[in-house]
């Protein structure tokens, strides 16, 4: 679920934050970047609860209609695509997401169903719904788009739905539309008369030991990894320069001289993507020019020390 992306996000994240706080022991901010991993996984769950919780209100409502004495006909008998979803269906059947929510403690939305309510309104109200509920008999392929749609339409956009899960987790703005974009992914997975299969946090092992490798190589080397950005901005002014600039080149080093199997392009692509979300409109000019300056005297000083073809 996590890309290396994300991973350098939460790395910079969390140097930024030795920077401020100067701690005497790393292993602290390492707890703090693996709970923000963690915690994205977290917010996965949330979403796919969610979906689930939006799922039962559909049917308790459908039910209470049911036996309402004063219901009009079309109350009695609403269309029951929505709870007849066969995505919906396996999602609210699922053991493995059970048992996720059930081993981190998790509730989610048990206390917070207005959230679920308005949402659910919003879904039935939409044209979407309108073209979706005319199908009498949807197969599993209209009922994934119809849900895609929704989701990607509705609950994704919704900045009600954004707003609480930032009180929740602050850090959940950053993981927001990785999770979503992850969640549609899911959701294409999921078949009637199959386990769920919940996606993993990371790729593998190796995504873990880049992380917390690329944290310590950036932090422990730090006086020099500074030097060399002071001696190559000498009319600038430390508190000129953006301090997530100086972040994002400390950590684009780290990469060009300590990881030799991360293509320089890959690292330079990485940090100015990652500066246009989280620097000044700038910064990714500014971050590519004092990169590029420093690429020319690691080459010509022998100290890329890159394996692989086209690792250059």
């Amino acid at each position: 679920m996590l890309t290396r992306r994300q991973l350098r996000i939460k790395v910079m994240q969390a140097i930024f934050s030795f920077q401020r706080q100067h701690p005497d022991d790393l292993k602290d901010l390492e707890k703090f970047i693996n709970t923000s991993m963690t915690q994205t996984y977290v917010l996965f769950l949330y979403m796919t609860q969610l979906l689930v919780k939006i799922h039962e209100l559909a049917v308790d409502r459908h039910q209470k209609a049911q036996h309402r004495h004063l219901a009009t006909d079309a109350e009695r008998n609403p269309a029951t695509q929505l709870i007849e979803n066969k995505v919906l269906l396996q999602l609210r059947e699922s053991e493995a997401l059970k048992e996720a929510l059930q081993k981190r403690k998790l509730d989610p939305w048990h206390l917070d169903s207005k959230y679920v309510e308005n949402l659910y309104l919003k879904i039935m109200e939409s044209k979407t719904f309108v073209v979706y509920a005319m199908d009498e008999n949807p197969s599993l392929k209209a009922d994934y788009r119809f849900l895609a749609s929704i989701y990607e339409d509705i609950i994704a956009p919704s900045d009600e739905l954004l707003d609480y899960l930032e009180d929740v987790n602050i850090t959940w703005t950053d993981d927001y539309p990785l999770v979503n974009s992850a969640m549609i992914r899911f959701l294409s997975k999921v078949k009637p008369s199959r386990e769920v299969v919940l996606p993993e946090l990371l790729k593998d092992q190796s995504d873990a030991s880049f992380t917390m490798s690329l944290f310590r190589k950036t932090i422990l080397n730090q006086e020099e990894l500074q030097k060399r950005i002071a001696e190559r901005t000498p009319n600038w002014e430390k508190d000129r320069i953006a301090q997530v600039d100086l972040v994002l080149i400390m950590m684009a080093q780290a990469e060009f001289l300590y990881f030799p199997s991360i293509p320089v392009k890959v690292t330079l692509n990485e940090y100015l993507e990652i500066a246009k979300d989280y620097s000044t409109p700038k910064s990714a000019t500014f971050i590519n020019g004092i990169l590029d300056n420093l690429l020319k005297e690691f080459e010509k000083n022998d100290q890329l020390n890159k394996v692989g073809r086209g690792l250059l």
